[in-house]
């Protein structure tokens, strides 16, 4: 068994898959976790979620208080709660529709209002009615929690092989018998494609088409402050949550930059729904990036260097304006930051499918190959869980949840491609 992909969603399908006897080869074409499971904002939430992710994310909040100990590592999980702000009496009905979705699985979610909102998050001074607080979400440290699983599951018998790309796929009587890396090849029955952002690129040398875009979110973290709110929280101006060195994560809770680039044109009737729906969030810009991924060969053979060999991580600029205007905003609503230092700002590319749910699936069209990417900016969260279902898939053990709505076949049977906010 090899596992393309050395993120949260990979290293936790790797360590699921070695603890049930599989032999497995995790094959990283950089470090562990460099990219966008390093870059998240931290958040292990069910609130807000597409209705379609809720189960599995249920079973995601399950197993993340237990992974410190699973691994034998410090992951930095807490769970301390997130808070969705509102403006305006519309927001708060519809935020309270939303919560009807978690009544099945019995969480502390509600809505909440004055003296019970300053107490979940004490010296607010936003202009906000109310809003969502699920006391059962969480947070964890995306530094920590990829390494910390790949070690694990090395334990366990994994091989873990980073600045290790696959260059590509071998096949016998039409089921996957191998892969070949740029060190040399390894004979195996299954591949899981968990590449996060590449996957789009992998997949197609394969003949899949997968619709797959990024999305590049800004984030920046300030020293320890003390006194600042435990719980996160988020609006459309900003959102933050606390770190475990008692400093802050801060980001837009709005606005990604959606870069130009080929693939924009070749997929922009598929994601025309989720434009319609999230056009406000999303700042399109045409620059460098459109050259360098039309430079990248979409086909290649297994003998010669792929792109994963030239850019080994993908690490854009963040943008020095969400930065400023995020800062400026959250010390306008609580005082407290205002006297927060910035230490270091970072981006990251998320992949985001047409319908913003990701792919947990075999592929019919090659036997053998299975997908665990996709997951939209939802992935850090909810990763052990999808590695859990898909080592499931994959050893034809009962599911943890129904895997329905992860299928791979949804962007071909005539499903329709559109975001659910759930409201």
């Amino acid at each position: 068994m090899v596992v393309i992909g050395g993120g949260i969603v990979g290293t936790s399908t790797a360590l699921e898959l070695s603890e049930k006897g599989l032999r497995v080869a995790l094959c990283e074409k950089g470090g562990i976790g460099q990219e966008q499971s390093s870059r998240n904002w931290g958040w292990v939430r069910i609130s807000r979620r597409d209705p379609r992710e809720i189960p599995l994310m249920a079973e995601a909040l399950r197993l993340w208080p237990g992974m410190n100990e699973r691994t034998g590592r410090e992951l930095g999980y807490k769970k301390a709660g997130i808070m969705f702000a509102c403006r305006t009496d519309k927001q708060m009905a519809q935020y309270e529709r939303w919560s009807e979705h978690l009544k099945p699985y019995q969480f502390d979610c509600r809505m909440v209002s004055g003296a019970e909102f300053d107490a979940v998050i004490p010296g607010c001074e936003d202009d906000v009615k109310g809003g969502l607080f699920t006391g059962a979400d969480g947070r964890a440290e995306p530094q920590l929690a990829a390494p910390a699983i790949a070690e694990a599951a090395r334990e366990r018998g994994a091989a873990i092989l980073t600045e290790c790309a696959v260059r590509g796929v071998e096949t016998s009587a039409g089921n996957i018998s191998g892969v070949i890396t740029e060190r040399g090849p390894i004979a195996c029955d299954a591949v899981v494609l968990a590449g996060g952002a590449w996957s789009r690129l992998f997949s197609g040398n394969l003949d899949i088409d997968f619709p797959q875009l990024k999305v590049m979110n800004t984030v920046v973290r300030t020293e320890p402050l003390e006194g600042g709110p435990e719980a996160a929280y988020w609006t459309r101006d900003f959102a933050f949550r606390k770190r475990r060195d008692g400093g802050y994560s801060l980001a837009s809770g709005s606005v990604n930059v959606v870069d130009i680039v080929p693939d924009s044109f070749r997929l922009a009737f598929k994601y025309l729904p989720a434009m319609q729906h999230q056009w406000r969030d999303l700042r399109l810009r045409f620059g460098p990036r459109f050259a360098q991924e039309a430079s990248y060969a979409r086909k290649w053979r297994n003998d010669e260097p792929t792109p994963f060999e030239y850019t080994r991580v993908l690490d854009p600029k963040p943008h020095p304006k969400v930065v400023r205007t995020t800062l400026k905003a959250a010390a306008e609503a609580f005082p407290i930051f205002a006297k927060a230092k910035p230490r270091q700002s970072w981006a990251g590319y998320i992949d985001v499918t047409p319908d913003a749910v990701p792919v947990i699936s075999g592929v019919d069209a090659l036997p053998g190959f299975f997908m665990a990417t996709g997951f939209s900016g939802h992935g850090f969260g909810i990763g052990p869980a999808a590695g859990k279902l898909m080592s499931e898939i994959i050893t034809g053990r009962t599911p943890c949840v129904d895997p329905h709505h992860f299928r791979f076949s949804r962007f071909s049977d005539g499903t329709p491609l559109k975001p659910d906010d759930g409201f």
